[in-house]
């Protein structure tokens, strides 16, 4: 599967798109709010999500892809853990925590991730 073989699929976009958004929220984190032990956390569990998805996407069965899957949804539960934790200790004072996590689980069963960046 090449790099072009991943455009189109929603899951593959979305997830690549959360895993740029949560490389932006790090630097700033970092770079500006002087946090690195909450943010590298959070940065970990946010870049893996994306690339447990590409992982199901080369997975050499169903049962492979089924579980590449479950664990992406369980970073992304962590994901979610983490940035509670950096809003909660005001590390995150603007509130990008709320912008970038969105909603990183989707209540329509026929979708894995349902988020929005603003």
């Amino acid at each position: 599967m090449t790099r072009s073989d991943y455009n189109g699929n929603a899951i593959a976009d979305k997830s690549k798109k959360f895993a740029v958004s949560c490389i932006l929220l790090y630097k700033e984190l970092t770079e500006l709010g002087r946090e690195y032990v909450l943010s590298r956390q959070f940065g970990r569990s946010g870049t893996s999500i994306g690339a447990n998805v590409r992982e199901a996407l080369r997975a050499q069965s169903k049962a492979d892809f089924i579980a590449k899957l479950h664990i992406a949804m369980k970073e992304a539960s962590e994901t979610e853990y983490w940035l509670e934790l950096l809003k909660d200790t005001g590390y995150n004072h603007r509130d990008r925590s709320r912008q970038t996590s969105g909603r990183l689980f989707s209540t329509d069963k026929h979708s894995l991730f349902n988020y929005k960046i603003d």
